[in-house]
């Protein structure tokens, strides 16, 4: 019993570039595929036993009109090609296997299809296309009797943009069949480019030819060389890339690297040389293991098993020089009893087993499979029918054949179900071209990506042979990449990864490659000069061991020595006349006052805490209140005794009742009422300044409410400008009995400290604006120091003669001890 599965466009043998005469014969093996699956099925004992599994096959010519023509012939059997007619009457035709194109498999399919009424019921068509996946082809209601044997390729793009994204390409251009399914390929990888940052620099649509000497438009490689992209992927139906096939090796591009979906070994032809274009590129296939007994078939078949091939005789004598006996040729030149398709030239290898010619095994073991599970079906229920030839009917093998699942001596298994979910695993293999035309496929990984969108990439790199142009892992972007301390700036109407690489900004960092935005360093820590960092700030204030601390220090310490010596000075020599003669408690109290507040300058230095913050102001604002009103009364007292010297006597009960001495307090009090106010609404407390010294946080005091230090301050220049104002009215009493002059003088310095103060002291910031004010401290106290106790000291210590009742009159009088 025979049953025969008819096998159509299994060769699809094509012109080599070089040689018209010459063919390319690497696609013989799916023949050989054929062959080998048809005699494993009829050698096992548990796969359709007591059945013989026939074949016939057929040439598919690089022309569809001659292919067409084959199909006809089988259709309607030895004699002429009559449509809708047929003579056959050897075996029971099943299935038959097509392939290698989508676009044939549609074509006859559309044909086939007409077959399964009953007007030609003994012949069943059920197709099997072992091409690449199509999801057209898919469509039960247009092709109900067709089944693809490759499993759908929708992860193919996730795949190819893994690899993308490991060497950092982001600058791509795609090359991709002008039909459905290049166009469905573009949408779904464009799609995923947009997710993971990856750019396209050029899309082609590859013209689609009719047969192999059809002209095609190759424009479209000029584009090629001037495209900036390095990377090229490069996706199509066989037709549309025969053009590319033929074009790449006039039109040089070694400097591309190109990323394929399969080794498209049915047009891409070998080279004699490593400055192929397609040398060094990628190719994506299907993960497979090895077919067990298929080497050794490989290496022990020869054309006297299979006597009715005239291509095996063929393929025999032109590459081995020899014909063994009993070939179509007759007996020509001597085989060496070794002879094997082993030794054929490299560009052949029918050795290592195609993608497709995997497929064409896969396919003959699943129509046994079908027919096997049929026929035992039958057997079971006693409807076998004649013995010599049993009755299949069309769609009694659909059911069976959506179902099926089977291993194959692979290991691998091998599904009909539809959808097909699972595990998709990738080859990845690197496209090596030697001298004198030998390819290798290198396998340098591996990519695998399961239905919960988990993914893995494994690459060895060590293994990788780059295209002759580059001497390292190449690059493919539109911009160099921003290192660490710069950041991406897009350009306007251009991609993405078309930018600029702008620093980061004063405050700001990045530490990664091609940073959207850099980040900004939080207020204790500040970048470095690359800004590829950012590092702690240092704690810092005016302090006692800085150098400017030090000078301030330094100058209140001897200040303060000097206004003590002053003091003890008008202590010693306060029976005088020169001490008595302006109201020596007043120079007590301006002494004491002056030296507190040279002495209140230390609390603004050293480490801020809650109690010098709240004293610092306080206290200077206070004793300066003291000093100032104190040179007040002093000058009041000037005036009165002066007043008091005309008649009446309402001046002179006012000096002798010490009124001026009044002042003090009430300008104290007013003051302290300020203060207290202060404190009680919005006090001062420590606060820290990041911002004013790059790399430091400085410790300082805030003032709190802005507008009471203020109201304070004014307090005291309002208190200042007035006794200024009595002073200058009083300067030009008779300086014999006075210090008018002095006073006015005093005050003018202290005024002008203060004045000068109030802008530097809001245009600088942090310890410096500390500074500033005990520099304002100091110098302002030593101004009411100098101006008015200088003079008296230098006549109680160099002038004695004038410190006399005499002195003050005739300027003369003798030493005194």
């Amino acid at each position: 019993m025979t049953l025969q599965v008819y096998k159509l466009n299994s060769v699809n043998l094509a012109f080599r570039k070089k040689e018209l005469s010459w063919w390319l014969w690497k696609n013989y093996q799916y023949v050989l595929a054929f062959y080998f699956a048809i005699q494993e099925i009829n050698k096992d004992p548990h796969l359709l036993p007591n059945l013989t599994l026939g074949f016939q096959w057929y040439n598919a010519f690089p022309s569809e009109q001659f292919t067409f023509w084959c199909l006809l012939h089988w259709l309607t059997g030895n004699t002429g090609t009559l449509p809708n007619y047929t003579c056959q009457t050897q075996g029971v035709q099943v299935a038959t296997i097509v392939g290698t194109t989508s676009a044939l498999s549609t074509e006859f399919g559309t044909l086939l299809e007409l077959y399964k009424t009953p007007q030609v019921s003994f012949v069943f068509v059920l197709k099997l296309t072992y091409g690449p996946f199509d999801p057209m082809l898919n469509d039960k209601k247009q092709f109900p009797s067709l089944y693809q044997m490759a499993s759908s390729d929708s992860s193919l793009g996730i795949a190819m943009l893994s690899l993308l994204l490991h060497f950092g390409w982001t600058w791509v251009a795609l090359f991709v069949s002008d039909d459905m399914k290049g166009e469905q390929f573009l949408q779904d990888i464009q799609a995923e480019m947009l997710k993971r940052g990856v750019c396209v620099a050029l899309t082609v649509k590859l013209p689609v030819t009719k047969r192999l000497y059809q002209e095609s438009d190759l424009t479209f490689m000029s584009r090629i060389q001037a495209s900036t992209a390095n990377v090229h992927i490069l996706y199509g139906d066989v037709r549309a890339l025969i053009a590319v096939d033929i074009s790449v090796e006039f039109f040089l591009t070694m400097g591309k690297v190109w990323v394929m979906a399969s080794k498209w070994d049915i047009v891409v032809y070998e080279t004699d040389h490593m400055l192929h274009s397609l040398h060094g590129g990628f190719s994506f296939s299907p993960h497979r293991e090895e077919i067990l007994g298929l080497k050794d078939f490989l290496k022990t078949v020869e054309p006297s098993l299979f006597p009715e091939d005239f291509y095996f005789n063929k393929l025999w004598l032109l590459h081995l020089d020899c014909s063994p006996a009993g070939s179509f040729y007759g007996r020509i030149g001597n085989c060496s009893p070794n002879a094997s398709l082993e030794f054929l030239p490299p560009y052949i290898d029918l050795m290592t087993l195609s993608d497709f010619s995997y497929l064409v095994y896969n396919a003959v073991y699943a129509v046994a499979h079908v027919l096997h599970a049929i026929l035992m079906e039958k057997m079971e229920l006693g409807s076998l029918g004649e013995a010599a030839q049993p009755m299949i009917l069309p769609w009694q093998l659909h059911p069976v054949l959506r179902k099926l699942q089977f291993r194959n001596s692979a290991g691998d298994n091998v599904s009909m179900c539809e959808p097909r979910r699972g595990v998709a695993r990738y080859d990845i293999q690197n496209v090596v071209n030697f001298p004198a035309g030998l390819s290798l496929l290198e396998k340098i990984g591996e990519f695998t990506y399961t239905s919960s969108h988990e993914q893995g990439l494994l690459i060895h790199e060590d293994l990788i042979e780059w295209p002759a142009a580059f001497k390292e892992t190449p690059q493919s972007v539109c911009s160099q990449s921003c290192g660490p301390g710069f950041r991406i700036l897009p350009q306007e109407g251009r991609p993405i990864c078309c930018y600029t690489c702008v620093f980061c900004a004063e405050r700001e960092m990045s530490n990664q490659t091609d940073a959207e935005q850099c980040v900004r360093c939080s207020e204790q820590e500040y970048p470095n000069l690359n800004r590829t960092h950012c590092l702690p700030k240092l704690v810092t204030f005016l302090d006692f061991e800085d150098s400017l601390g030090t000078a301030l220090a330094c100058m209140a310490l001897t200040l303060t020595l000097l206004t003590v010596m002053v003091l003890g000075l008008f202590v010693k020599h306060r029976d005088t006349p020169i001490v008595k003669a302006n109201n020596c408690n007043l120079s007590y109290i301006l002494l004491i006052s002056l030296l507190l507040c040279f002495l209140c300058s230390f609390l603004f230095i050293g480490r801020p805490n809650t109690a010098t913050c709240l004293l610092r102001q306080i206290t200077f604002a206070l004793v300066f209140t003291v000093a100032v009103s104190a040179v007040l009364a002093k000058t009041i007292t000037v005036v009165l005794a002066f007043k008091a010297m005309k008649p009446g006597r309402t001046m002179r009960r006012l000096l002798v009742s010490g009124a001026p001495n009044a002042v003090i307090p009430i300008c104290f009090l007013i003051q302290l009422t300020l203060c207290a106010i202060w404190l009680a609404t919005s006090p001062p407390f420590v606060d820290t300044d990041a911002h004013s010294e790059h790399g430091h946080i400085i410790l300082l005091c805030n003032e709190g409410s802005i507008t009471a230090f203020y109201c304070v301050l004014g307090f005291l220049g309002s208190l200042a400008l007035g006794t200024f104002t009595v002073a200058f009215l009083a300067r030009k009493l008779p300086d014999t009995f006075n210090e008018a002059k002095f006073l006015t003088f005093s005050m003018l310095v202290f005024c002008s400290v203060w004045v000068t103060f109030l802008p530097v002291y809001q245009s600088t910031k942090g310890k410096v604006m500390v500074a500033v004010e005990v520099f304002s401290i100091l110098a302002s106290g030593a101004g009411l120091l100098g101006c008015i106790f200088f003079p008296k000291c230098y006549i109680i210590l160099l002038r004695p003669e004038r410190n006399c009742l005499e002195g003050f009159k005739k300027r003369t009088c003798s030493r005194r001890f």
